[in-house]
């Protein structure tokens, strides 16, 4: 018996598939511009997006220069959007911004390109182009419309896309740290405190910055060690200036001890060899 209710559950199920298919087709093929626009709007209210989208699409040549241009042009973009084509939604969009610029849409087409870009934001290890784009243009809405309800959605995602970028940023640095390459280190993390200065892991770059700069130091020939070594005493005085309850305080005191003791002992041997001398 249950098959028997499958069976005619799958037969009512593919009997609507085909009459629904039929019917579109026959829309699609109708020279009835009125009417296809009705079946493009129905099918829209019902989210059948795919079969809107094919509607409006066809529809665009025929009602451009008439009243129901922009309206059909918004919901072929829309249609995009809700498809997650969103490469080609971001440009609908913005085309419909140039084209409209006084529509009542506006705002919200404004947020929703916005968003668009920052659906296409890829890993972090990936190119942020769109990343940085998201945040340029959820920026410009918020400075637009300072009342409008998407705001604070709109801060959250900036705050997202910044916090993306910053562990971006820190990954190279580290990178950097652990193939040895410690002055290119020690230069990504300074820019990295530069960008996110509010960043609650701030004292931990300043931290890792000197740690390059010691082992920088370290590394360098004899000549050059005593100016890299006041580098590192330098960068922790400025970690005491900044932050001043960190809990990496003891450490950073520690190389700052180190790279002192490592000044006084060139400095003795320098000393002793114009002594010899």
């Amino acid at each position: 018996m249950a098959k028997n209710y499958t069976h005619i559950f799958l037969s009512l199920l593919l009997s609507t598939c085909l009459i629904s298919c039929s019917t579109f087709t026959k829309v699609q093929k109708s020279n009835d511009y009125e009417y296809k626009l009705r079946m493009a709007e129905n099918y829209f209210v019902k989210e059948n997006y795919t079969n809107a989208q094919v509607l409006f699409e066809a529809l665009l040549p025929v009602f451009k220069g008439t009243a129901k241009f922009e309206n059909i042009y918004y919901k072929y973009a829309y249609c995009a959007y809700r498809l997650e084509d969103y490469v080609n939604a971001e440009n609908l969009f913005k085309t419909f911004l140039e084209t409209f610029p006084s529509s009542s849409k506006s705002e919200q087409i404004e947020y929703i390109r916005a968003y668009s870009y920052y659906k296409q934001s890829s890993k972090v290890d990936l190119d942020q182009t769109n990343t940085t784009k998201s945040i340029a243009l959820m920026q410009a809405f918020i400075n637009t419309h300072p009342n409008a309800k998407q705001v604070v959605d709109a801060t959250q995602i900036i705050d997202i896309c910044r916090a993306k970028l910053e562990l971006k940023a820190f990954k190279a640095a580290e990178l950097y740290f652990n193939l040895g390459h410690y002055k290119a280190s020690a230069v990504c993390l300074t820019n990295l405190i530069y960008d996110f200065p509010d960043s609650p892991k701030a004292d931990e770059y300043k931290l890792l910055s000197i740690k390059a700069y010691y082992r920088y130091a370290e590394n360098s020939v004899i000549g050059k060690q005593a100016d890299r070594y006041m580098q590192v005493v330098t960068e922790c005085n400025d970690f005491a200036d900044r932050f001043t309850n960190s809990k990496f305080a003891a450490e950073v005191n520690q190389l700052q001890n180190k790279a002192q003791n490592n000044l006084k002992n060139i400095e003795h041997d320098q000393s002793q060899k114009t002594t010899g001398s």
